[in-house]
């Protein structure tokens, strides 16, 4: 009986410590994740600044194409 307790505390153990270890790996992915939005962020800012000393007309943003619609087909349609 006391060899369970032991596994089961060891287990216990071990379980608190992958918990602790993936709750440090998640709040590192998200501090990489800011970190990296804002690089781009600054990234771009930077590429538009060059863009304006060289003289260049910075890209305008194009308007996104629009999506094609899915037409209704009736199933009395896909009889043969």
């Amino acid at each position: 009986m006391t060899l369970l307790w032991f596994v089961t505390g060891a287990a216990l153990l071990v379980a608190l410590v992958a918990w602790r270890q993936a709750r440090k790996a998640a709040q590192r992915i998200e501090q990489l994740s800011q970190m990296y939005w804002e690089l781009k962020y600054q990234h771009g800012e930077l590429r538009v600044k060059m863009q304006r000393q060289a003289g260049e007309e910075p890209p305008a943003a194009q308007p996104p194409e629009p999506r094609p619609t899915d037409g209704f087909v009736p199933l009395s349609s896909l009889k043969r």
